[in-house]
C-alpha cells in the first residue's frame, strides 16, 4: 500500500474558526469576551464545570471546552449574588479554550462581565444540553481524529467499503469507473483521506479539490456525480476491506480456499486485505461486488471456506462403505 504522508492530526482549532465552520449546525454566536476569539480548543474531550462551581478544583481539566448546562445554570441562579460571583471567579481564574452556554434560559449578566473581563470567549447555543453535547463531539472526533493520506479508490459496494490499492497505472480507477456505472458510489479515487475515529472505525473521504472526480488515463477527469447523477458518489464511508491489485506471477502462491484471513493495519485498526492477482480479461469489478457480498455474508455468521473445510472433514470422519464383490466399477 502507498503511504503518501505519515499519520497526523489536526492540533488545534480556533473559537472563531468554530463559529466560522459549526456555527450554524450547532446553533453557536458568540455573546461575550470577543477580546479572546483567538483562543484555541486542543481536544475533543468536553466539561462540565459543575462540581469546581461549588469550590473543588483538584481535578477540573480547564483546557477542554466547558459547558454549562440547565444544572450548572440553575445552581448558580439560586446562589445570591455576591456568592454567584465568587463560584465564577473559582472557573475564571484558569486559562480555559472557551465556555458555552446551552438552553434558552437567561444568560447571567454576571457570566457576560467576567467573559469581557478575562477574555475568555463566552458561546451560546440555543440546542439542549445532551444534544449540543453529542453534536459537539461529533464535529471535534472528526477534526482531532489521527488521519492518513493513501493511494488509492474507495467505493461503497452494496454497503461495504472497498478500499482498492495497488500500484499506480495498474487500474484502481478503472475498477471504480467501472463499480460505479453498475449502480454502486464513489467515495475517493487516487487520494483517500483516512481518519480513525474515537470508536475504532477508519472512515475515508477524498479532499475537497477532488470530491465527485474520478482520473481515466486516456481520458482525463471525469465528474462522476454529473455523469451518473447524484446517487453515484457520497462524501464519506467507512473502510471495511482492503483490495490489493498486484501483477499476477505465476511462480507466487495466491490464496485458493480462503481459509485463513489476511489483515492490513492502518493507524492502529486490522481490516481485511484481499490480494487480488490481475492479467488481461479478468472481471476485477465482479470480484470486488462478490468481496463484498463475502464480507456481509461472514458479518452475518457464515464464513464459506470454514464451512467447507468443515464439510471435508465431515466427509473424510465418515465410514466408508465396502465395494460389492463382482463389482465391475472395480
Amino acid at each position: 500500500m502507498n503511504e503518501n504522508s505519515v499519520p497526523g492530526a489536526t492540533d488545534e482549532l480556533k473559537i472563531e474558526t468554530l463559529l466560522k465552520v459549526f456555527g450554524r449546525r450547532l446553533g453557536l454566536r458568540l455573546v461575550a469576551g470577543e477580546q479572546g476569539i483567538e483562543r484555541t480548543i486542543n481536544s475533543s474531550d468536553v466539561h462540565r464545570p459543575g462540581l469546581t462551581l461549588t469550590g473543588f478544583v483538584e481535578v477540573f481539566t480547564f483546557s477542554f471546552v466547558q459547558i454549562l448546562g440547565n444544572q450548572e445554570m440553575e445552581y448558580l441562579r439560586s446562589l445570591e449574588p455576591e456568592r454567584r460571583r465568587d463560584a465564577l471567579e473559582i472557573i475564571y481564574q484558569f486559562e480555559m479554550p472557551c465556555i458555552i452556554v446551552t438552553g434558552s434560559g437567561r444568560l447571567l449578566p454576571e457570566l457576560r462581565r467576567m467573559a469581557d473581563k478575562y477574555r475568555i470567549p463566552l458561546l451560546r447555543s440555543e440546542f439542549d444540553t445532551t444534544k449540543f453535547t453529542h453534536l459537539l463531539h461529533f464535529y471535534l472526533d472528526d477534526i482531532f481524529a489521527p488521519y492518513l493520506t493513501i493511494h488509492g479508490t474507495l467505493v461503497d459496494v452494496h454497503g461495504v467499503g472497498l478500499l482498492v490499492t495497488g500500484r499506480s497505472a495498474i487500474g484502481k480507477s478503472e475498477v471504480g469507473l467501472d463499480l460505479v456505472e453498475r449502480g454502486h458510489r464513489l467515495v475517493a479515487d487516487d487520494t483517500v483521506i483516512i481518519t480513525r475515529q474515537s470508536h475504532g472505525l477508519l472512515m475515508g473521504r477524498p479532499p475537497a479539490i477532488l470530491q465527485d472526480h474520478i482520473e481515466i488515463r486516456g481520458i482525463g477527469i471525469v465528474d462522476v456525480k454529473r455523469l451518473f447523477g447524484i446517487g453515484g458518489t457520497r462524501r464519506q464511508k467507512r473502510v471495511e476491506v482492503v483490495i490489493t491489485l498486484v501483477d499476477y506471477d505465476r511462480e507466487f502462491a495466491y490464496e485458493r480456499v480462503g481459509d485463513e484471513d489476511r489483515v492490513k493495519t492502518i493507524l492502529g485498526i486490522e481490516i481485511q486485505e484481499i490480494t487480488v492477482p490481475i492479467f488481461p480479461g479478468k472481471n476485477i469489478t465482479v470480484i470486488a461486488e462478490t468481496i463484498a457480498f463475502n464480507y456481509l455474508l461472514r458479518i452475518d455468521g457464515y464464513h464459506a471456506a470454514q464451512e467447507f473445510n468443515q464439510r471435508l472433514i465431515r466427509r473424510m470422519r465418515a465410514p466408508r462403505l465396502r465395494p460389492i464383490e463382482g463389482d465391475s466399477r472395480d
